[in-house]
């Protein structure tokens, strides 16, 4: 899987994807204004899409007053403190509210009790997300506390963190956490284990998680002759980095140092190496023994878009459903 995840039988065009996983970015606050993209070529070769493909993502994406291009210094995420692409979003949702007040009126309601009824539903909808029950399933800690403690659906949701391991050998307190769950969430890389260890009757949604786009090309901008390390918890993490920089035709070798180095072998790979990769886990540990001045990049997986908005409707559908069945 290479850092973003462009689906080539969706049926989406890949320019279209390509733009809304850029968008997704600039929402969530990984790349700030004035971040400079990869050039057209750099992004087709990371993402093995055509040069066409990056250029028509990025002009669409310029068009909407999102990114920015100079001419002889590269493409820039504009620098309007998210103004534009607030603009753009509250357009289309200004043009969805139009749309919906149009035919209410047509049907006889006025202002006023449009604006009542649109009120109640939104909250309506606000408190379903926020009561539900999830657990997540992963197979390394970092992700799985990650995920859990990040993810934000709603106001007041918790989703309870699982590692995979416990699921696939489970004690007491495992069976009660799986059976008062009302949705599982994993990745779709172990969605085949998760499924048979919790049943066909348990709602399961399978998430995409990918390293930010800005992360790895950081990566892949280093020079050859830097020595790396990965800081992270788990050996399973330190694997999953790893192939990920592989399929992003990232060669860097790591010097890898998980949560069983003692602090003494921990600080010799500090040492030893020019650059620092950490997890979100070991991120303050590592700022606080860093020799002054080393970079330190922190490697982050999130959910893409269609995943957050996957759950999100699998969570209403969940809701509603159980409203509907009162009555």
């Amino acid at each position: 899987m290479v850092a973003i995840e462009l689906r080539r039988k969706s049926g989406v065009p890949l320019y279209v994807q390509l733009k809304e996983r850029i968008r997704q970015q600039v929402v969530t606050g990984a790349w700030s204004p004035g971040f400079k993209l990869p050039t057209e070529r750099e992004l087709s070769t990371l993402l093995s899409v055509s040069r066409n493909t990056v250029s028509q993502a990025y002009q669409e994406l310029e068009t909407e007053g999102i990114l920015v291009s100079l001419q002889g210094k590269g493409t820039y995420l504009a620098e309007a403190d998210f103004s534009t692409l607030n603009a753009s979003r509250f357009h289309r949702l200004k043009a969805i509210v139009d749309q919906a007040l149009a035919y209410s009126l047509q049907e006889g309601f006025d202002c006023d009790e449009f604006r009542e009824v649109a009120n109640h539903q939104a909250l309506e909808k606000q408190r379903l997300l926020s009561e539900v029950r999830i657990v997540f399933v992963e197979c390394n800690r970092e992700q799985v506390d990650y995920f859990s403690t990040q993810l934000a659906l709603g106001s007041g949701i918790r989703i309870a963190p699982l590692l995979l391991e416990e699921l696939l050998s489970p004690t007491p307190v495992v069976h009660r956490l799986i059976e008062e769950a009302e949705i599982v969430v994993t990745t779709f890389f172990h969605e085949k284990e998760v499924r048979l260890a919790i049943g066909q009757d348990k709602q399961l949604v399978a998430v995409a998680l990918d390293p930010q786009l800005e992360t790895v090309v950081r990566i892949a901008r280093i020079p050859r002759n830097k020595k790396l390390a990965l800081i992270c918890i788990s050996p399973v993490f330190a694997e999953k980095v790893q192939a990920s920089l592989i399929a992003a035709g990232v060669e860097h070798s790591l010097i890898v140092a998980t949560q069983a180095d003692d602090e003494h072998s921990l600080q010799k790979k500090l040492n030893e190496s020019d650059i620092l990769l950490v997890s979100p886990g070991r991120k303050r540990e590592v700022v606080a023994l860093c020799p002054l001045g080393k970079e330190i990049i922190e490697f982050v997986y999130r959910p893409d878009l269609g995943s957050s908005n996957l759950l999100q409707n699998a969570i209403l559908r969940l809701r509603e459903g159980g409203l509907e069945s009162r009555y």
